[in-house]
């Protein structure tokens, strides 16, 4: 019987994996991740069987430890593996016969505390999925209107133009839909947490033409001080 764990490793600096998920990584036999994930915890893997996938062989992987049985197996999640990893985590629910799953820092919280934006007043959206994003950019117009910052996941799809939704082309999307982009505070933070940790600060205008990594998390920063000495 093979038991999973799907854990969060946070953002890609090691100092954020948290020690829990450091104690679970201590306890298994097989690591099956992406390279970038796996780099973030390269130094707790020594002595195991660890399986580098993409987004192409991953299934093929998954199928072929699960019918080994008696391993367990680590699953590690850049960030937290609540936010924006359900297609994969689910999968897991399927093949495997039991998966534990066990949160981390995901990189939209250092960004909102980077761009000093509480998440509890804020919309948090991914468009890092691979179905449909006609609702979400609704959501992302719908939490500006309302006055709402949002702290936003783009999505990276440089082969299918159509799908290619980062800052530029979502600066292009605000503006046709009748924002006045050039009055819209955003942030742009790449890599946080990382010695390629970069960001950009402007209004959303500003961000037509320029390219981002597919690591990068944007602040539509609307945020209002709202001190507890603003209140009787």
């Amino acid at each position: 019987m093979n038991k999973v764990y799907a854990v969060g490793v946070g953002p890609g600096s090691p100092n954020y994996v948290t020690g829990i998920v450091k104690d679970i990584i201590s306890k298994c036999d097989v690591v099956i991740g992406y390279g970038y994930t796996l780099k973030t915890i390269e130094g707790l893997l020594k002595g195991k069987q660890v399986i580098e996938v993409t987004m192409k062989n991953q299934e093929e992987a998954y199928q072929k430890i699960s019918s080994e049985g008696n391993h367990t197996i680590l699953v590690p999640f850049t960030g937290d593996v609540n936010f924006s990893e359900s297609e994969v985590v689910d999968r897991l629910i399927e093949i495997f016969d039991e998966v534990e799953i066990i949160p981390g820092i995901s990189s939209t919280q250092v960004a909102a505390s980077m761009a000093k934006v509480a998440t509890d007043k804020s919309k948090v959206i991914t468009m890092h999925i691979s179905t449909s994003i006609e609702e979400k950019k609704l959501e992302l117009q719908k939490a500006l209107i309302d006055g709402y910052s949002v702290v936003l996941v783009p999505r990276p799809w440089p082969k299918v133009p159509e799908k290619h939704f980062m800052p530029s082309e979502i600066a292009l999307y605000l503006k046709k839909n009748g924002f006045d982009t050039s009055e819209m505070k955003v942030h742009v933070f790449e890599a946080v947490t990382t010695e390629m940790e970069s960001k950009f600060e402007g209004m959303v205008s500003d961000l037509k033409g320029k390219e981002f990594s597919d690591l990068c998390v944007m602040v539509f920063n609307q945020a209002t001080l709202e001190s507890y000495v603003n209140f009787d």
